[in-house]
């Protein structure tokens, strides 16, 4: 993946979003809801990105923002992949029997209207970032697990697993010691995928008024940008800050999958100088 660009591009947005969701207390210092100025300023000096309507400073509510929305989205792909990861592996290795529950139990909530399904539980939860982990996990593991068991039943039939299994290797170290590690890659953007997903549904369902309005993230800003009306009244600096971050960390997400692509599909990799000067002179040997 190292010699992807387009990888190394993403792993690089992506480390300065953390770092900065990390360094919040010493870039922003004191609370991004305090406020600091005359409402609705645009940006200035003082105010690198201006001033909501509310007169609070958008930079630190940004700033701050990165924190509640990175922890969401890498708490909810992590956890989202790895109930995938557990249903996927048991229905490939099990089969019989627990496939075909475990498949009844993912189709079931397969077929359940995703965003209706997100809105209804939000709106029933309690407010917080626990409730919207929650309800991500709960509506958002079922397409990685049906991904992922078709990957290990892939690798279930392979002969080192058949070897596995004649040796009397117990269930669990044949899982997690011979087929995961060849499910590495698809794993890996699985987890992408759905931390990319939980960002984009969590800032969805906060612009909606489903989350907790009185934590600061991306998905907070834009609602009271919103109900501020900044779309009407041109004041673009409340919202794009908050909207610009989102689709860069969407992005940076996206470059970092195709670096896996790359590494792991060869019909995807560039062919290397030489490559593509043997590619060169082979053809101006038949030529000739």
């Amino acid at each position: 993946m190292t010699r992807s660009g387009k990888a190394m591009f993403g792993v690089v947005v992506l480390a300065l979003f953390i770092a900065i969701a990390f360094l919040a207390p010493v870039i922003a210092p004191g609370d991004p809801s305090r406020i600091t100025s005359d409402p609705a300023g645009p940006p200035s000096a003082a105010h690198w990105l201006g001033v909501t309507a509310k007169g609070q400073d958008v930079f630190s509510m940004t700033v701050w923002g990165a924190r509640s929305s990175l922890a969401v989205g890498l708490s909810v792909g992590l956890i989202s992949t790895a109930v995938a990861l557990l249903i996927g592996l048991a229905s490939a290795y099990f089969g019989k029997a627990v496939d075909g529950l475990l498949a009844v139990l993912t189709n079931v909530f397969l077929l359940l209207p995703g965003l209706p399904l997100l809105v209804v539980l939000a709106g029933f939860m309690p407010p917080g970032q626990g409730t919207i982990v929650v309800v991500l996990v709960v509506t958002g593991w079922a397409g990685a697990a049906r991904v992922l068991r078709s990957q290990a039943l892939s690798v279930r039939g392979k002969d080192f697993v058949a070897a596995a299994l004649v040796t009397g290797e117990r269930p669990l170290r044949i899982m997690f010691g011979e087929i995961l590690p060849n499910m590495a890659s698809i794993v890996m953007s699985t987890v992408l995928g759905c931390v990319n997903a939980a960002i984009g549904s969590q800032a969805g369902l906060e612009f909606l008024g489903l989350g907790d309005s009185s934590v600061v993230s991306w998905g907070t800003n834009l609602y009271w940008a919103s109900n501020d009306g900044a779309l009407m009244t041109g004041r673009w600096w409340t919202f794009l800050p908050s909207g610009l971050c989102i689709a860069l960390v969407a992005f940076a997400l996206a470059m970092i999958n195709y670096g896996v692509d790359e590494v792991t599909n060869p019909r995807l990799r560039k062919p290397s100088k030489a490559a593509r000067k043997a590619l060169r002179e082979g053809a101006t040997l038949v030529e000739a």
